[in-house]
């Protein structure tokens, strides 16, 4: 297969002596990418190993600049002035100015990726040296395996969020550390909600009462009910007609749940250009739960209704982060803007020594929530967790990998092997089958995030 026109004329003489390989077996380290980035000074792409971090701040603090990722829009059009798909990390295919980090220049060779035919373009090391002469070298990028990320040990969470509120508060973020660490209270409705899980002599028309005791939530419930998402039959007139008729005791109970704590932290103006919003994450993340949970086996089953919960709530340490971190919650996302490829909690660990499924935890835990809950989202982003209701964070992991393989935009993916679905009880085809339709059903679940956002 022959090299497209535009990648052949911005490798010049050196098209000659490179070689065509399949991506698979090109070793990742030699793989090399770009990322374009831009401020009120003009445009720069920046070229690195592809599974390496772009530290933007250090990055920034080097040039002296204030440099995020280009609009997605932007992007957009000069891919399409180039003809390609994705660019490849070649300086002369923009004619920008180009910064090079410089452990591509400790590689023997490198590998170019070629999106469209899913190949890979090798060159010696000397041959990209000689494309990127004029390129600046310096160093703003880090191994992401050498950041070790706490994704075993719940118990040191506590000890890590005080050290790294220390750190920040240190450096004048916020003037006193009990400034840090001053956290709403559980939302009084949560609490009510909570007290109600908990009471085997709970009935229908308690949760009722809790729902109809906020306007705002029982004209949610009622939107919900509504929805097209569950195409009940026959107007839904009341919170009652609602619980009893369409939704069921268990899910208002966990939708209002989410809902209010949602509500207790506000949702930040700011977020990862190309993410889903909070509300989007939650709604499928819940729902991927709920499939996957109600799919395994009955002896091996989780609750439902805590496994969907998880899911509704396993991205709430985003809210908690902009409140604990707000001057450096900006340069996270900025951070994960320009780093798709590597998981959020490597990113804060490195900013902030804490990631957001530890502060969650925390939080949850200090407001009394389901020990299922809480174990579900501290320990989402460990497929190897085998702790206590490791069930929970395991289908927290499978739904987010499910998801972001067809396309929602959550963050980082991982491949899938049988092991999984195996050790869950879960048949493959099915599950695979079954997240196609998910997907299909897109709009209703678009419609249901809208209706929980208070915005």
């Amino acid at each position: 297969m022959e090299l497209p026109g535009v990648v052949q004329q911005a490798l010049g003489e050196s098209a000659v002596d490179v070689s065509l390989h399949s991506v698979g077996p090109v070793k990742p380290k030699h793989m090399l990418r770009m990322v374009l980035l831009t401020d009120s000074e003009g445009n720069l792409q920046a070229i690195l190993r592809r599974d390496d971090m772009l530290d933007l701040e250090t990055l920034n603090k080097i040039l002296g600049r204030d440099l995020k990722l280009m609009q997605r829009t932007e992007q957009v059009r000069v891919r399409q002035r180039a003809g390609l798909q994705e660019l490849p990390a070649l300086p002369s295919l923009t004619g920008w100015p180009t910064i090079l980090d410089r452990r591509v220049d400790d590689l023997e060779s490198i590998a170019l990726e070629l999106v469209e035919q899913n190949l890979a373009v090798t060159m010696p090391l000397e041959d990209f040296q000689k494309l990127t002469a004029k390129a600046d070298r310096n160093s703003f990028a880090l191994d992401a395996q050498s950041i070790s990320v706490n994704l075993n040990n719940g118990q040191n969470d506590r000890d890590e969020l005080h050290n790294a509120l220390k750190k920040f508060t240190g450096r004048r973020i916020q003037q006193r550390l009990e400034d840090t660490l001053e956290l709403p209270p559980l939302p009084e409705t949560a609490q009510r909600i909570i007290h109600l899980r908990v009471n085997p002599n709970a009935v229908m028309g308690d949760l009722v009462d809790i729902v109809e005791s906020d306007p705002s939530l029982a004209a949610q419930v009622v939107s919900w009910a509504s929805s097209s998402f569950y195409a009940a039959a026959g107007q839904v007139r009341s919170v009652h007609d609602a619980v009893s008729r369409v939704l069921g005791f268990d899910l208002v109970m966990n939708l209002a749940m989410g809902l209010s704590l949602g509500r207790a932290l506000n949702e930040p103006q700011d977020h990862p250009d190309g993410y889903v919003d909070y509300w989007q994450q939650a709604i499928w993340q819940a729902q991927s739960a709920g499939i996957l949970a109600s799919m395994m086996p009955r002896g091996q089953r989780p609750l439902f209704g805590l496994a969907y919960l998880s899911g509704l709530l396993h991205n709430f340490g985003h809210l908690v982060l902009a409140q604990v971190f707000p001057p450096h919650f900006k340069l996270v996302c900025r951070s994960l803007e320009v780093n798709p490829n590597i998981d959020s909690s490597v990113i804060e660990h490195h900013l902030l020594g804490i990631t957001r499924e530890q502060i969650a935890a925390t939080l949850m835990e200090n407001w009394g929530m389901p020990e299922e809950v809480v174990m579900g989202i501290r320990y989402q982003k460990n497929p190897g967790y085998d702790g206590e209701h490791h069930v929970y964070a395991r289908l927290l992991w499978l739904g987010r990998q499910l998801l972001t393989a067809r396309g929602v935009a959550l963050g980082a993916g991982e491949p899938l092997s049988d092991e999984v679905f195996d050790e869950l009880g879960l048949d493959r085809e099915k599950v695979e089958s079954r997240f196609d339709e998910l997907i299909e059903n897109k709009d209703s679940v678009m419609a249901m995030a809208g209706m929980m956002s208070p915005n």
